[in-house]
């Protein structure tokens, strides 16, 4: 599993290395580069899945597992 994704800011641009939380979901991001507060495109469960290169942990081991893929309640496309 994964831990480390690269946000990329829709706002900006900047791109930045986060480590995820691997028992929740994050639903907000303030950019380091920005300031813009990032919060998930709809039908995305978390920042890291709407901006991020790597899903986050539950939505790898959802795929991993074969199973539908959501977390934290709400599902995700990513």
């Amino acid at each position: 599993m994964q831990l480390i994704s690269t946000l990329v800011c829709p706002e900006c641009g900047g791109a930045s290395q986060e480590t995820m939380p691997t028992e929740a979901c994050q639903y907000f991001y303030d950019c380091p580069h920005c300031g813009a507060v990032l919060r998930p495109i709809k039908g995305y469960c978390c920042v890291f899945c709407s901006y991020g290169d790597v899903p986050c942990p539950p939505i790898q081991e959802a795929n991993a597992t074969g199973q539908i893929a959501s977390c934290g309640g709400g599902g995700c496309d990513g």
